[in-house]
Formats: structure tokens, C-alpha cells, sequence
């Protein structure tokens, strides 16, 4: 039986175009083997390879015109983000097109935002995606990039006062009054959006508690210091590693011995949203809130609006703090 030919090491580990397999000895006919993989059109890895997250990105671009922008939250993914779904992957063509692929959308867009080295910059994605996200969303993502640094608010509002037009940049404006530098992770955000959005006080994020001797207790995700309260979201993280489990036994005892009351939320908690805002009021009047109670009314609805695309002409009531 003939010896298949050996995959040069230039295609070895990685996607590559069609043009260039040809080049190193490998015929059209030789990518029908079932050894390579087409990942899309014109675009092939050998059937050993497996590509993270960033090499798929990669492969997109050899599939695609050299003008090509990544953008939306795909753009965002190289930061870190791990938010919504992965596939299609988005890329921005600032003329019209025909291009149609499985697995990707190419966008089309009037005039570009800015953009460097095949990527919009981050502020352009955020508002190109925050067309696509919930209000609440939009802050969630918004507090994930402000966080790292990944986004500039001078830019931003720069290119909201540049390019006004565009479908989320209202939506964007209205919802950066409720964006927090300091929040840590995204459902952390969630969390206290929903809080606030309920008409109950907006806690402070990530503040470090001390005892009355000055000595650091812990860092708390969401705190009402005038009621000594602390919210705190747990991840899978907390119950699955052992040496985390023990800190947070630790933890909360130190908070428990200097009176610091604490009310932990899971993800399973926050996809009932109102049953864990009236949870935490109960929290607040168990440690002497005797404010109004929460209520869901026009900004609740709001904030958990159905995105602006596929319902134009949405609109909402902020709150400005």
C-alpha cells in the first residue's frame, strides 16, 4: 500500500490556507484524505490538530478578505472574556459582500470604528456587541473590560460622540452611569445590577473589611457597610477546590466573630432573579435596613429588555448615580 506523503512542518500544528498546502506538496486531491480536517472554506488542519480558541480566530482570518476586522465579542475573546456563545465568530467589512460561511458572520458596517492590525479597538466591539447583549449584559461586560483595562471610557465616549448612529450607542450611554471599575467578575455585576434595578441601595464593590484593631478580614464582593452586610457570589471554584473551600471557612469566620452578616449567591440563585432580590432584603432587614422594599417595576424590565437587535425601537428608564 502507498505511504501517504509526510505533512510538511510548515503545516504541521496550525490551520492553513489551501494555497499554501499546495505550495508545500500537497494537492488538492491529498486534502480530501480524511487526515486533514476542513475548518472552513479553503482553510485545513491536519486531523492530529487541535486549535484553542485563538488558532480558530486564526484560521477564520485565512478564510476571509485581508480587510477583514474582527469584532463584536469575538474581538473580545483574546482579552479573556468567556461570555456568550463562541460560534459564529464575528468579523466587520466596512464595504457590502457576499460572503457567506458556516461558522462565521461577516458584519457590514457604513464607516468603521476604529481598528488596528485586523481588530477593531476594544471600545468599538463593546458597542457593536452591546447591540446584541441584554441592558443588564452590557454593564456586565462592561465591568469585565473596565476591570482589566481593557477599555478606555475617553474612547468610548469618543466614538459614541463620533459615531452616534450606531444601533447600541444610546443603550451604551444610558448604561454607563451603572458600570463599576471595581467589580471583579461578571455575575458579581449581575448581582448588583439586579440590587440596584430592585430600587434597594447600591453596595459598594470590593471593599476590604478591617476589625477595630485595623487588621485586614476579608475583601468583600458587595458590601453595605452601614448595615455590616455582605453579598458574595460563590462559583463552582469555592466547592471544588479544597484549599479555596478552607480559606472561605476561614474567611467567614473572622467576619462572623467582628459581626459582619453575609449572604452567599450561586449562578443557580441568579437565574431566579427576583427570588434572590427579595433574599437579600430579608438579609438587609435581618441586619436593620427599614427602607422601602424592593420593587420590579419600569427599570427592572429595562434593564432585562430584550437585546436591540431583533426589537428596534426599545428604549428604557436609568436611573444616573
Amino acid at each position: 500500500m502507498r505511504r501517504p506523503t509526510p505533512l510538511p512542518p510548515v503545516l504541521a500544528g496550525r490551520a492553513f490556507h489551501r494555497s499554501e498546502a499546495i505550495a508545500a506538496g500537497i494537492s488538492p486531491r491529498m486534502l480530501e484524505h480524511p487526515r486533514f480536517v476542513q475548518v472552513f472554506p479553503r482553510v485545513y488542519r491536519s486531523h492530529e490538530t487541535h486549535l484553542t480558541t485563538l488558532e480558530l480566530i486564526e484560521a477564520a482570518r485565512l478564510a476571509l478578505p485581508p480587510d477583514a476586522q474582527l469584532s463584536h465579542l469575538t474581538r473580545l475573546l483574546p482579552g479573556g472574556l468567556d461570555f456568550g456563545p463562541l460560534l459564529p465568530l464575528r468579523f466587520t467589512l466596512p464595504r457590502d459582500h457576499h460572503l457567506t460561511f458556516d461558522r462565521i458572520f461577516v458584519h457590514r458596517t457604513v464607516a468603521m470604528p476604529p481598528h488596528r492590525d485586523g481588530s477593531i479597538d476594544v471600545e468599538g466591539a463593546f458597542v457593536m456587541a452591546a447591540a446584541e447583549l441584554l441592558p443588564i449584559e452590557v454593564v456586565m461586560v462592561g465591568d469585565w473590560l473596565l476591570h482589566r483595562g481593557h477599555l478606555r471610557l475617553d474612547r468610548l465616549q469618543r466614538l459614541l460622540d463620533d459615531q452616534p448612529w450606531r444601533v447600541a450607542a444610546p443603550l451604551v450611554r444610558r448604561m454607563l452611569p451603572w458600570m463599576d471599575a471595581a467589580a471583579a467578575s461578571l455575575q458579581e455585576s449581575r448581582l448588583r445590577c439586579l440590587v440596584v434595578a430592585s430600587g434597594l441601595p447600591r453596595p459598594a464593590v470590593n471593599v476590604d473589611l478591617h476589625d477595630a484593631a485595623g487588621r485586614f478580614l476579608a475583601r468583600g464582593d458587595l458590601v453595605y457597610v452601614a448595615w455590616r452586610l455582605l453579598l458574595e457570589f460563590e462559583g463552582r471554584q469555592h466547592a471544588l477546590d479544597v484549599r479555596q473551600f478552607q480559606h472561605d471557612v476561614h474567611r467567614y469566620g473572622r467576619l462572623r466573630e467582628e459581626a459582619w452578616a453575609y449572604l452567599q449567591v450561586t449562578s443557580e440563585m441568579l437565574a431566579h432573579p427576583r427570588t434572590t432580590v427579595l433574599e437579600v432584603h430579608r438579609a438587609l432587614v435581618r441586619a436593620g435596613y427599614d427602607g422601602p422594599a424592593p420593587h420590579f417595576g419600569r427599570t427592572w424590565h429595562a434593564l432585562l429588555a430584550a437585546p436591540l437587535v431583533g426589537a428596534p425601537g426599545s428604549s428604557g428608564a436609568f436611573p444616573t448615580f
